[in-house]
């Protein structure tokens, strides 16, 4: 007798999905290419990957001004790929509305599709009438889903297209400390940026007492490859045992308007079984996404005393394990990018693959061994 999970398993691809991960390298997008592999994972899908041609650079800025100034959009220098499947659902995950040039080059994909979807990782509200030319290109998409709150409304109406809000997440099996428990030989975790007044009082304690501080010295962007990164980070963020998390762009308030969103950071830090120091986002959003004790350890953004928040958690080794189990627990039962491909389906009305099921079950597995 046929196995009906093995043929639904098997079945052709449905999803159609679009990565950048061949034009855009730079490490703040990882996470997100993290998350088209999870959906590769998970789900029958199709991987279109474009690549740039040698013009490229040249390409997009031309592209970016051609329709900042006469909303006329041109290809910025990305391969043709002709499309000869039909998909359920075409789904184009981008870190800013400009990106949409880049899908704009690959032609038909609207045609071969039945339903259309878009995510996008950055858009600040200040920057709507800026964007507004990028904005209109989602009138071809079914739905749009936005990481910062705040802006769903202001996208909808420019757009004229359904818009929601989905937080982040992140490979929490990849994060997840358990089932090695490696030892935590990292004191504090710095990555991306960073309060200069904290920064140089931890250097201070690195050098009068002694203690591992992992932080940036370096302003470059580009990585070699996108997997070792996230691999390379999350095994950081495993052994640390402090880690901070504040609001996107929080030293930069000029460019969002003091617009408060939820960072990767948090999620990240949580799924890594880390300590979290930092500022709760301004937004109703993260009290009900992080809806646990000390989720977040306080500690303004510019502040000095780092040193005496360090030092009384150290007194406190009970406090401290709750901390990192409800973190790396609730990152496995709310937080892993399962959940919110899972939410895009809903919203497509499709069903989950067995492969979805299954890592749900592997997060289960994990979430028992916190518990114990």
């Amino acid at each position: 007798m046929v196995d009906q999970s093995e043929i639904e398993r098997y079945q052709p691809p449905r999803i159609l999905l679009f990565s950048q991960r061949n034009i855009e390298k730079v490490h703040f997008r990882c996470s997100l290419y993290e998350f088209e592999d999870i959906i590769c994972q998970v789900d029958s899908t199709d991987l279109l990957a474009p690549k740039p041609n040698k013009w490229f650079v040249r390409g997009s800025r031309l592209a970016q001004r051609v329709a900042t100034r006469s909303r006329f959009v041109i290809n910025p220098g990305i391969q043709k790929i002709d499309l000869k499947n039909k998909y359920d659902l075409f789904f184009a995950i981008l870190q800013y509305p400009k990106d949409l040039i880049n899908v704009k080059a690959v032609e038909g994909w609207r045609d071969q599709c039945k339903t259309a979807m878009c995510w996008i990782n950055e858009i600040w509200l200040c920057d709507i009438d800026i964007e507004s030319t990028y904005l209109k290109m989602l009138s071809k998409f079914d739905y749009v889903i936005l990481n910062h709150t705040h802006s769903v409304d202001a996208v909808k109406e420019v757009s004229r297209t359904q818009c929601s809000f989905l937080p982040p997440g992140v490979d929490s099996i990849l994060f997840c400390p358990f089932p090695e428990q490696a030892e935590r030989a990292i004191d504090v975790y710095s990555v991306g940026r960073r309060s200069l007044e904290t920064h140089e009082t931890l250097l201070r304690m690195a050098k009068d007492e002694n203690i591992f501080y992992v932080y940036d010295t370096i302003n470059g962007q580009n990585v070699y490859d996108p997997r070792e990164h996230r691999l390379l980070y999350a095994n950081m963020a495993k052994r640390s045992r402090y880690f901070f998390a504040y609001p996107g762009k929080i030293n930069q308030p000029g460019e969002t308007n003091m617009q408060s969103e939820i960072g990767y950071r948090y999620f990240e830090g949580a799924a890594a079984g880390t300590i979290m120091i930092g500022e709760k986002p301004k937004t109703d959003e993260f009290a009900k996404y992080f809806d646990w004790s000390d989720a977040i350890i306080e500690l303004p953004f510019g502040s000095k005393n780092i040193s005496e928040v360090i030092k009384s958690l150290d007194m406190q080794p009970n406090r401290q394990e709750t901390i990192r189990k409800n973190n790396v627990l609730k990152s496995l039962m709310k937080h892993d990018w399962m959940y919110r491909w899972q939410a895009v389906l809903e919203l497509a009305g499709l069903d989950p693959m067995p492969q979805l099921k299954e890592r749900k079950m592997r997060l289960y597995e994990l979430a028992s061994m916190v518990k114990t």
